[in-house]
């Protein structure tokens, strides 16, 4: 019974590690310049990191196999597709261009490095502190509404600034404060995101208005949430 529940707990890190295999896939994506491919692979991942917590805490994995840290392996494929894939698309697609588009690169890389490392980038409450490094999102937004290079640039230096800002920023499912909202607003992006990728990029202006209301939407209740407190 041990050896088999040490073996589950072992096919649930390997079903996380397959991140790492859809980041590979995303660059190669990324490569061909085939951006709906990119996002459809991004989504994969983001299925993949929504699905391997609750699995790991159903069937215990910290105490079947103490010796490996599955956050920390959760942590590793966060990076590659949350930051550094979207970022790598953003210089490829000519929305960062130049040297000083590297620059802002660069700075998402490394201002995100600071949020997976801080140990306080989470509330008790399920929220954010400090802008959460979900730059997969951003890129989305760059792609699906075709901002200019001029704004992808001044948004991403914000975003890296609010990095350091301690701020919350409500989880679209574990924050607590407006749950049943939230869900619904996630349900309605996440109908919306995947419309926008089997249709082609940019998205069409409804889907644009939609994908643009939820973003308010979002930032909205993190303002209210953290003038409530």
């Amino acid at each position: 019974m041990q050896t088999s529940g040490r073996a589950i707990a072992a096919g649930v890190h390997l079903f996380t590690a397959l991140g790492a295999v859809v980041a590979l896939l995303a660059a190669r994506a990324v490569i061909a310049h085939d951006w709906e491919g990119l996002f459809a692979w991004l989504g994969v991942a983001l299925i993949i990191d929504g699905a391997d917590g609750p699995l790991a805490r159903s069937v215990n994995v910290t105490s079947r196999l103490p010796g490996f840290s599955g956050e920390r392996l959760d942590w590793i494929i966060d990076y590659l597709t949350y930051v550094f894939i979207p970022a790598m698309a953003l210089v490829e697609a000519g929305f960062l261009p130049g040297v000083g588009g590297l620059a802002v690169a660069g700075l998402v890389l490394t201002s995100s490095l600071y949020h997976f490392c801080d140990v306080s980038n989470k509330s008790d409450d399920g929220c954010f502190v400090g802008f959460p490094a979900i730059w997969n999102i951003v890129a989305f937004y760059c792609f699906a509404i075709g901002f200019s290079s001029t704004l992808t640039i001044v948004l991403t230096v914000i975003l890296v600034v609010l990095t350091f800002v301690p701020l919350k920023w409500v989880h679209p499912v574990r924050s607590r404060w407006l749950r049943s909202w939230t869900a619904v607003a996630t349900l309605i992006w996440t109908v919306a995101a995947i419309t926008v990728v089997a249709t082609g990029l940019p998205a069409s202006w409804p889907l644009q208005l939609i994908l643009g209301a939820i973003a308010i939407y979002g930032i909205a209740v993190s303002v209210a949430h953290g003038m409530a407190r």
